[in-house]
C-alpha cells in the first residue's frame, strides 16, 4: 500500500527558532566579550543555524515516524483495517498522537464488542445443545427401550414409536425455526409485501389457536367491535407468524381462565400499532431487555412445563425489523404483559 505523506513544520520550526536563536545569542555574547562583535557574521551565522537546524530537525522527525512508528502501524495492521488506510498521514505529533488515541479507543471498543460476543456465542452453543439434547435423548430411550425386547409387544411398540416420533418432529421444529431466524438476521428472507386487512388475519389466528387456547380456558379476543377493516401494507404470511408467536406465548404463560387481548390503534397517518395483551404470569424487568435473544428463557432451570423452540420471540423481532418497524413489550410481574407492533397502513383504508 501507498502512504500519503503530509508534512508538517510545526514542529521543526518551533526548534529551529529556539536552537537559531540560542546559538546566536550564546555566539553574540562571546563576540561581545572579546569586543570583536561583527553584526553580519552574526546574521549569518544565525541564518546558516537556522537553515541547518530546519533540515535536520525535520529529516529526523521524518525518519523517526515512518521508519519506526510506521513499523507499529503496520504489525497492528493499522495502515489496512482502519479507515485511517486511504487518509494522508501527517508528520505532525500532535496529529499523530491523537491518531493513535483514537486507534486505542477504537480497539478498546472492538475488544470489549468482542467479549460481549464470545459471551453470547457460549450462551447459545449452551442453548441450542440443551434444546437438541431433550428431544434426541427422548428419542434414543425409545428406540433404545424397543431393541431391549419392547418391539415384540404391538401395542407398546407403536405407542413408544409415536412419541419418538413426536421427539423427532420437535427437532425438526427447531431446525426449521433456526433456519428461519438465520435468513432473518443475514437479511436472505424476501418478504412478500401486500396489503390485507389485519383483523381478518387475527381472527384467523384466533381460530387455529381456539382449541389450544381452551385446554386453559383462555378467551382470545379484541379489545372491542372493528365494524371497518384496518387495511396494512406488509407481508401477510410473516405478520400472522409475529401475531401467531405471540398468541401462542400468551396462552403459554398465561392464567387459567385469563384472556388474551388484541387491539389495533391509529399511531400517525401512515401506521397502526397492534398490540396483544394477556394477564399471565408476565416477565421481571431483569429479563425484559433480553427475551428477544434466540434460545433465551426466563426459567433457568430447565424444567419446563412448555413446549416450542425457544426462537418465537427472536423470530418476531426479526421478522418486524424486516419491515423496518418497531417491536415493543411491556410487563409486570404476577400481572401480565403486553406486546406490541407497528405496521405501515395501506391506501385501501381510504
Amino acid at each position: 500500500m501507498v502512504t500519503r505523506i503530509k508534512k508538517s513544520y510545526r514542529f521543526a520550526l518551533r526548534t529551529t527558532i529556539l536552537i537559531s536563536s540560542l546559538l546566536t545569542a550564546v555566539l553574540g555574547i562571546f563576540l561581545w566579550n572579546r569586543g570583536s562583535m561583527d553584526w553580519q557574521l552574526l546574521a549569518i551565522i544565525a541564518v546558516t543555524t537556522s537553515f541547518v537546524s530546519f533540515l535536520v530537525v525535520q529529516l529526523r522527525i521524518e525518519k523517526f515516524i515512518y521508519r519506526n512508528i510506521e513499523r507499529i502501524y503496520n504489525d497492528v495492521s493499522l495502515l489496512e483495517s482502519t479507515s485511517l488506510a486511504p487518509k494522508t498521514i501527517t508528520t505532525d505529533m500532535r496529529s499523530l498522537t491523537d491518531e493513535i488515541e483514537k486507534f486505542a479507543k477504537d480497539k478498546k471498543i472492538e475488544i470489549d464488542t468482542l467479549k460481549i460476543r464470545e459471551e453470547y456465542r457460549k450462551d447459545f452453543l449452551g442453548n441450542v445443545s440443551h434444546e437438541l439434547k431433550t428431544p434426541l435423548f427422548t428419542v434414543q430411550g425409545y428406540i433404545l427401550t424397543l431393541l431391549d425386547g419392547a418391539m415384540d409387544d404391538k401395542n407398546l411398540r407403536k405407542k413408544y414409536l409415536q412419541r419418538a416420533n413426536k421427539g423427532v418432529e420437535r427437532l425438526i421444529y427447531i431446525v426449521k425455526d433456526l433456519d428461519l431466524i438465520t435468513k432473518l438476521e443475514v437479511g436472505d428472507l424476501n418478504l412478500k409485501i401486500d396489503e390485507f386487512d389485519i383483523l381478518e388475519l387475527v381472527r384467523n389466528v384466533f381460530e387455529l389457536l381456539e382449541m389450544k387456547a381452551a385446554k386453559k380456558n383462555i378467551t382470545l379476543t379484541f379489545d372491542m367491535d372493528y365494524e371497518k377493516p384496518i387495511y396494512v401494507k406488509a407481508d401477510k404470511e410473516k405478520i400472522q407468524q409475529v401475531i401467531t408467536n405471540l398468541v401462542v406465548n400468551s396462552i403459554k404463560y398465561g392464567q387459567q381462565n385469563g384472556t388474551t387481548e388484541v387491539s389495533i390503534e391509529n399511531l400517525i397517518k401512515n401506521k397502526v400499532i397492534i398490540r396483544v395483551t394477556d394477564n399471565g404470569e408476565g416477565i421481571s424487568k431483569q429479563h425484559l431487555g433480553r427475551i428477544f435473544e434466540r434460545f433465551y428463557r426466563v426459567d433457568k432451570s430447565g424444567s419446563r412445563a412448555e413446549g416450542g423452540s425457544g426462537l418465537g420471540l427472536a423470530i418476531v423481532k426479526h421478522i418486524i425489523e424486516a419491515h423496518n418497524e418497531k417491536i415493543y413489550v411491556e410487563s409486570v410481574l404476577d400481572i401480565g404483559s403486553e406486546f406490541s407492533f407497528t405496521l405501515e397502513k395501506a391506501a385501501a383504508n381510504s
